[in-house]
């Protein structure tokens, strides 16, 4: 798909991978409807990014509330043709405590809902959107899913995080073939240790730590690395049914 007035709603849009993902869009000649929490910055990013953005509250969770959102999508230029889900977190915990106690089925619960079902509903509900669109050089749009490298090598600590991210990877080609009589693309891209807002509140050694484990380069990656991406998936009508590591050749270690 041509970028260029291309409609895309952004979950997580206000920061971090989202929001990086927006600028380029809009960068491109695209509309973007970022999707974020009430509590959010994000009607003063939207703000800033100018009359190509805009801001709607949602949460991927509530059906209800983010159907209302990606309809307001909708409304933007020529109708929804992309969706790029950023929206997640974690919330560390071990299946057992440190004095042997079964861990929080709620921490599970939580992310699990989260993460995956978040993903699922976002899929859904974009999806259901993206195929009223007529079909333009052979495609309707597309869809961007975000896993991690936890998909593959969690850590300890990570249960929950490693089975959310697990949920989406499986979910990815499954998705792809169940949409393509609609034209309609599924990809995910799964980062490793990226210098988002949440990494930028480590100390600097401990950052420095982390960026010397990747391969090559030896740093972070940066959100406009995976904007990039992102984008290239929605421009690219051959990219579908694949997850995508944007790791840096990183193998996570147990801890």
């Amino acid at each position: 798909m041509q970028l260029e007035n291309l409609t895309t709603a952004i979950t997580g849009g206000a920061s971090g991978l989202g929001l990086a993902t927006a600028r380029r869009l809009v960068k491109a000649g695209g509309r973007v409807t970022l999707i974020d929490l009430p509590a959010s910055d994000g009607a003063a990013v939207a703000a800033e990014l100018g009359d190509r953005a805009r801001f709607v509250a949602g949460d991927v969770t509530d059906p209800d509330s983010f159907a209302a959102a990606l309809d307001e999508a909708e409304t933007q230029g020529e109708g929804l043709r992309g969706l790029v889900h950023c929206a997640g977190s974690g919330r560390k915990m071990r299946i057992l405590d440190k004095d042997g106690k079964a861990g929080s089925l709620e921490d599970f619960e939580f992310v699990i809902k989260l993460n995956l079902v978040g993903s699922f509903n976002a899929l859904r509900l974009g999806a259901e959107r993206i195929a009223r669109r007529d079909v333009v050089d052979g495609e309707r749009g597309a869809i961007v899913l975000t896993a991690s490298v936890a998909a593959f090598e969690g850590q300890i600590g990570q249960i929950n995080y490693a089975a959310s991210k697990a949920g989406v990877v499986g979910m990815t080609l499954v998705a792809a073939r169940d949409l393509a009589s609609k034209g309609i693309r599924v990809c995910t891209i799964a980062p490793g240790i990226m210098d988002t807002p949440l990494l930028g509140r480590l100390r600097d050694d401990v950052r420095a730590a982390l960026a010397a484990s990747v391969p090559n380069p030896h740093r972070l990656g940066t959100t406009d690395e995976f904007a990039l991406l992102a984008s290239q998936i929605l421009e690219n009508g051959y990219l579908n049914g694949e997850t995508i590591r944007l790791d840096g050749a990183i193998r996570m270690a147990s801890r």
